[in-house]
């Protein structure tokens, strides 16, 4: 016997909201959702699985036609994952790309924050605050040496 999840517990193994899981069901996202005798949803481990992927193509950034799209190749072309290999490639190359702008700009907080603990150990002024993308650049060109 298989364990089924009312659609309470999915929502809180998955983070999404029971009206998301409803707009999934109901946009194809999702097949089919079982039913019990009473008509309540009933979710499958698979359906758990399933939507665990789902969100984590959308918090990278993967638009919720892309994921309909690749959850159509998967329903409709089980066998073949030439598609969705394609489609998959190309998140991880836009994620990648997005990995490295966050690292950058984290790079550039690291940076005025260390300028602003200094100013506020020795006192100083911030008025060269406007030349701190020049002190960026040198300070990450020194490091990539």
């Amino acid at each position: 016997m298989t364990h089924e999840f009312t659609i309470k517990q999915v929502a809180q193994k998955t983070k999404l909201s029971i009206h998301a899981l409803r707009y999934y069901e109901k946009v194809g996202l999702l097949a089919p959702i079982q039913r019990a005798s009473n008509g309540h949803r009933r979710y499958s481990a698979e359906d758990i699985a399933w939507l665990e992927f789902l969100v984590c193509l959308r918090e990278t950034g993967m638009s919720i036609q892309k994921v309909l799209a690749f959850a159509n190749l998967v329903r409709q072309r089980p066998n073949e994952v030439s598609e969705r290999l394609v489609l998959l490639e190309e998140h991880r190359e836009r994620v990648k790309k997005n990995l490295e702008e966050l690292t950058h700009h984290l790079q550039v907080i690291e940076m005025k924050v260390k300028h602003y603990l200094y100013l506020e150990a020795t006192g100083e002024s911030d008025r060269n605050c406007i030349f701190w993308k020049h002190c960026l650049e040198k300070e990450l060109d020194s490091k990539a040496h």
